[in-house]
Parts: structure tokens; sequence; C-alpha cells
């Protein structure tokens, strides 16, 4: 059995925390007070804000022969990196992290001119080129703590987060990755430094592999669970989980703790915070989940745990994910015959088409994904079996809370809440916390505010953040006496 290593704490900075040398700055700062709790930080930091953007599109740029364009972006990229490290260091720092930024940008060039001159851009060819994001700014980030007094050494994460070949989306192998993380990280560690990598990438035979977007919170995660570290930060530009979002509901409040199950629910379903496989290692060692804002590092954020203290309130939060589509298969005398579903959750299956919700009546399958590209070769493979129909532009309003199902009338009470609203599916009983439905998307604004209205009127204390609605509320008070 693995040692418990308490002192570790890994800290994962999104894009908007190393966004430029002022964020990066205040990144070293959250990091120094870790360090002067004599915790062992190990940090892992997304690309600068953006940069991932830029460099799939200078890539698309490239796959269709426009040499120029690609270039054009590359070299606003290696203006931007070399401005920032011209602000965060010095002298023999600055001048060996400008050849490497220089060399970093060379290659990367030379890899567009050569998709460019091929005119295609293959899965594994684009995860080389969006690599360079967090292979950059973590280079950047570990010069940057060094210059201002932390004793930082980088990783190139590649070397121990070791996956598959499913280019785009590729699965960590743990037990490699657990071996390379004790052999490589932990002797770094165990001198007094703190090490520094990219999230989002690996490897696979030496080949560069990503984890998906808003892979580095799964980065974070492995890495936690592969040192069983005492905790994983996920330091955002927000406070933390919030009961919805602020911009449909400005006076939603933070949720202070919530469980694992119910924060996998949200993320999941739409919550923007957290990357859906971050919960999955956590869980697995037992690892407490804090989400936090760099931008206000003196907020205490959000704990996720395995047991959080029991909640007065039905629902923790409520998530919305737009652009949905709803799939109608109906096949009268085919649906009871053995080996249908079957049938049609192969197809998905070869299309690598998630779904998010199922619902079945006597002659009838609706389906709901959000797969918008592989949906004309799916329905038509579908209707080779069925008569098949689809509607766009739907919305999934996800409820998340404690034992939804033994809270005898909530049902009820939802779905009078927004009585005005056109509900189209429901699905409540595969989760004793989870609550879902399908809407159009332009009702999901009012359908939300109608919800937070109805459930958030009195929060507990114990698990939301009152205090800062009281002090929201004050504020508004004096601003119109």
């Amino acid at each position: 059995m693995s040692t418990p290593r308490p002192h570790i704490v890994v800290m994962k900075f999104g894009g908007t925390s190393v966004e430029d040398s002022a964020a990066i700055l205040r990144t070293a700062s959250i990091v120094t007070s870790r360090l002067k709790k004599t915790l062992s930080p190990i940090v892992v930091v997304s690309a600068m804000s953006k940069v991932t953007d830029t460099l799939l599109a200078a890539a698309a740029a490239a796959g269709r022969n426009d040499r120029e364009a690609a270039l054009k972006l590359s070299d606003s990229l290696r203006t931007r990196h070399l401005n920032a490290a011209a602000e965060l260091t010095s002298g023999d720092r600055l001048t060996s992290l400008q050849f490497n930024i220089h060399n970093d940008f060379d290659t990367l060039d030379d890899l567009l001119r050569g998709i460019s001159a091929v005119g295609e851009l293959t899965s594994r060819t684009s995860d080389n080129v969006v690599s360079f994001g967090e292979r950059l700014s973590s280079v950047l980030v570990s010069a940057a703590f060094a210059e201002h007094g932390i004793a930082s050494a980088h990783v190139d994460a590649r070397t121990v987060i070791l996956t598959d070949h499913h280019y785009g989306k590729a699965a960590p192998n743990e037990p490699a990755t657990e071996s390379a993380l004790t052999a490589q990280v932990l002797p770094i560690v165990d001198l007094g430094k703190v090490p520094v990598m990219g999230g989002f990438i690996g490897s696979c035979d030496g080949i560069t592999t990503t984890l998906g977007r808003g892979g580095s919170d799964y980065t974070a995660a492995i890495v936690g669970g592969g040192l069983h570290a005492g905790a994983i930060e996920i330091w955002t530009d927000v406070d933390g989980i919030m009961t919805t979002d602020p911009r449909i509901v400005p006076e939603a409040l933070r949720v202070k703790t919530i469980s694992f199950e119910e924060a996998a629910e949200l993320a999941y379903f739409g919550a923007k915070v957290l990357h859906p496989a971050t919960i999955l290692p956590a869980v697995q060692k037992n690892i407490p989940v804090f989400v936090l804002n760099s931008r206000n590092s003196g907020n205490e954020g959000t704990k996720i745990t395995a047991t959080p203290p029991p909640c007065a309130s039905p629902f923790k939060s409520i998530a919305a994910k737009k652009k949905l589509t709803i799939i109608d298969i109906v096949a009268s005398r085919m649906l009871l015959a053995h080996g249908f579903l079957a049938a049609v959750f192969e197809i998905f299956d070869k299309h690598h088409c998630a779904i998010d919700m199922v619902s079945t009546s006597e002659v009838s399958i609706s389906i709901t994904v959000d797969s918008r590209e592989a949906l004309p070769a799916i329905c038509a493979e579908l209707s080779t079996i069925a008569d098949v129909k689809y509607e766009s532009n739907k919305a999934l309003i996800c409820l998340v809370g404690e034992d939804i199902r033994g809270q005898a009338g909530i049902s009820g009470q939802v779905f009078s809440s927004i009585s005005h609203v056109n509900v189209r599916m429901i699905s409540q009983g595969a989760s004793e916390i989870n609550m879902s439905f399908m809407i159009n998307e332009e009702d999901v604004d009012e359908a939300v505010r109608s919800l937070h209205k109805k459930f958030f009127s009195a929060p507990d204390a114990t698990i939301f953040d009152v205090s800062a609605a009281a002090q929201t509320d004050d504020r508004a008070v004096t601003s119109n006496a």
C-alpha cells in the first residue's frame, strides 16, 4: 500500500491565472503562502489564456494550406510569451528563457509548415501543435518562480503523464504514471523544490497526447492521486462552485462544501468551474479538492470531499447544459424485440457519441446528445432500423442535491416553479442526487432564475456563503440611501 503524503498539495492554475505577468506574480504569491505553511506544492499550469484556441486556429489554417495565416498566429504567440518573459525575469535567466521560447516556436513553425505542405491535419498532429501552450507556460512559470525566490524545477509533463494513443482525449495509464511520478517528481519535492509542469498533455510511446479540453484539472488529479497528496487545489477566476451561474442569477451563492458525487454531476452537466474527470482520481484516493480564486486568494472557496455535512436545503446547485439535440427513435414493432436497444446504442458507440439522457415509452426511445458533428451519420444509420427525427437547440437543466428521491413532493415543487416553461424530457430515477429535464435553449435563463428563487431564498448557512449575500444586500441598501 502506498504511503499517504499529507504535506503535498497539488495546485492547478488555469489559463486566466497565468494569462500575463501580473497573473503569474499572483500565482507565485499564492504558492509562497503554501510554502510558509510548510506544505510541499506541486504546480500544474494551463496554457496562458486563449493560447490553446490560437494554436488550434493555427493548426486549422495549416491544414487548409494557409501557411501564412498559421505562421502569423504563431508569431503573435511568440511575441506574447517573449514579452511576459521580459517582464518576469532578467539577466542570464531571461537569456536562457528567451532561448527556450524561440526554440519551441521554431519547432512549432516547422510543424505548421509540414502540416501545410501535406495539407492534412491528423488528430495526432493536432495534439502536438496544441501541446505547445502548456509546454511554454510551464517553462515560463518555473523561471518566474525562480526569479522571485521560489526554488522550482520544470518537469515536462509528457515524461510523467503516460497515456494510451487516443489522440485528443487520451486516458492515463495509472500504474505507469504513478511509477513515473514517484521516480521523477517526488525526488524534486524531497529536495524542497516546487515542481512545475504543464497540464492537459501526456505521451504514449514518446508521442505527445492530450487529455481533452479542460484536461489540466485532470492532470492535477492524476498527480495528486498518483502521489497520494493531502489536497488538490484548482485555482481559477471565480470564488468556487456557485448555486448557479452568476451571469444568469447575480445573487448566486458560493457553495462552501459539496460531495464528490454532487460535484461530478454538476461538472458533467454544465458547471464550467471543474472538469468532470477531475473528481475520479480524487475519489479513488479520498483526496479533498478545493476550488479557489487566484484573484481573491483569501476566499475559502469550495471544498469537495467524500462526506460533507448534511444540508437543510434540498439542492446544492443548478447547472445548465446548452447546445443539445433530442433524437426520437420510433420502431413500434421492434422496440421490445431482443437486441433492438443494443443495436441503437452500438450506433452511438461506433461514432464515439456520449449520451446525456434516455427516456423510453412503449413505442419510442428519446435520447439527448451534444455531438452535432456526428449527428447526420448517426441518424442515417438509425434510420435503417427505425423512424428517426431530431430537434436541436435544446438545453438540459440539472438540479443536484442529497437524497432527492427521498424528499416527498420535491418534483411537484420543481415543476410548479417553472410551470410557464415547456418541459420536453424528465429524468430522475437513475441518481439519488440528480434531477434533470430538457427545455428549449431560449427558456434556460428564465427557468434557472425561477428555480433559484424557489430553492435558495432561505439557504443553509452551513453549506452556503450567506454572509457574502448579506454584504451585497447591505451595500445595495447603502447605495440607495
